[in-house]
């Protein structure tokens, strides 16, 4: 029998694991950088697609269903803050996980993305292991639960309702739509309602990392949700702040 060559199996190998791979959107005007992350990405199971100015990013993103995107700040055109309002304001693209690429300190950026939509963020430079890392924690946040959860799987406090079955978070029967990290925050209140839950514990199980000094992203993350749920009709009371503790999910 003829032996299949070994170029021909790494061929047939790749394109089998193409099929599998996490499509991801890197929207970064550094090509050099660009190009080392997309050879790192790549051996991490991450088919990554390039565009260089903001413009283009945001014509990529409509052209393809990505499973997440990692879109930096400083760019050409339009800026990430505008591509981030952009993808938040288009219904294809409204619910994809955004990874946003900071400047190292610039607080402001990074609580701008947050409020807008973003799901994380990450200070340049970065390391492409601690990058993997993120993606992933938000990707496990945004895909559905497996199969063993039905539509019952659901969690009820007052007029409020989480299905993790669907992802779904309804305020007196009117879907309230949340980002994949404010879904994991707002279910981790109502699984404690009454409990008070320390930023640190939401950080490690909401995120997928350890809180650290002068990290606002779950403050950010409750004020989504307190705004979202409010346009509803739900008080600003629901979820409340224990100075000095961490939140907690009242029953109104």
């Amino acid at each position: 029998m003829t032996a299949t060559p070994r170029c021909a199996t790494l061929v047939l190998h790749n394109t089998k694991a193409n099929l599998i791979m996490t499509q991801l959107l890197l929207i970064d005007d550094d090509i050099e950088l660009c190009k080392l992350l997309q050879e790192y990405l790549i051996t991490e199971g991450f088919n990554v697609d390039m565009a260089h100015d903001g413009e283009q990013g945001y014509l990529a993103s409509q052209r393809k269903i990505y499973d997440a995107i990692v879109l930096d700040v400083m760019l050409p055109i339009f800026n990430g803050v505008d591509v981030l309002r952009k993808l938040r304001d288009t219904l294809s693209t409204k619910l994809i996980p955004v990874l946003m690429l900071t400047a190292k300190g610039d607080t402001i950026d990074r609580i701008i993305g947050l409020e807008i939509g973003a799901d994380d963020y990450l200070a340049k430079p970065c390391n492409p292991r601690e990058l993997v890392a993120r993606l992933r924690a938000i990707l496990r946040r945004s895909h559905s639960p497996n199969e063993q959860h039905t539509e019952s799987d659901s969690i009820e406090v007052d007029d409020l309702t989480l299905q993790r079955s669907n992802r779904r978070v309804s305020y007196d029967n009117r879907d309230v739509a949340l980002t994949g990290a404010e879904f994991t925050v707002l279910e981790l209140l109502m699984r404690s309602k009454g409990e008070v839950i320390s930023k640190e514990r939401l950080t490690e199980q909401a995120l997928g990392r350890k809180l650290t000094p002068y990290d606002r992203s779950i403050d950010v993350h409750v004020s989504n949700i307190r705004k979202k749920l409010a346009v509803y009709g739900a008080s600003k009371e629901l979820i409340i702040n224990i100075r000095g503790s961490g939140y907690m999910l009242t029953s109104l």
